[in-house]
C-alpha cells in the first residue's frame, strides 16, 4: 500500500495530496479583485508551484477542471490557459459555469497529475 503525502495541510483540506504516484491539487482560485486573466494567471502559476513541490509539472497533468462563475469569459480564461498549456500536453479538460466559493471568485481549477 503506498502512502499518503499532504501537502499544505490545513484544518479543511490540503492544497495537494499525492498517492499511488498521482499529484492532486485542491480547486486554485485568484486573488478576489483581479480579472478572469489576472486570476488565470495567478491560479496557473500557483498550478506550477504546487506540482513543483509534489515532484510533478504542468507537462504531467491527466486532467483538468475549469469553472468559471461566467462562461461567456471562456475566451478569455482560454487566451491565458492556451498560452500556459505544453505543446503536445494538453490534459484531458471540462469547463463549466459554477457559483464559486464568493463572488470575487471569477475562476477556480482542479487538475490531477502524474508524479515523475
Amino acid at each position: 500500500m503506498s502512502d499518503i503525502t499532504r501537502l499544505e495541510s490545513g484544518p479543511r483540506m490540503s492544497q495537494a495530496v499525492i498517492y499511488n504516484g498521482l499529484v492532486y491539487l485542491a480547486g486554485q482560485v485568484g486573488n478576489p479583485g483581479e480579472s478572469v486573466t489576472e486570476q488565470t494567471r495567478t491560479i496557473l502559476s500557483e498550478i506550477d508551484r504546487l506540482l513543483a513541490a509534489a515532484g510533478s509539472d504542468k507537462t504531467r497533468i491527466l486532467t483538468a477542471q475549469i469553472w468559471l462563475d461566467d462562461i461567456s469569459t471562456f475566451a478569455e480564461m482560454n487566451a491565458v490557459w492556451d498560452d500556459w498549456v505544453p505543446a503536445g500536453a494538453a490534459p484531458a479538460r471540462a469547463t463549466g459555469e459554477s457559483k464559486l466559493a464568493t463572488p470575487e471568485y471569477k475562476v477556480e481549477i482542479i487538475v490531477v497529475a502524474a508524479l515523475g
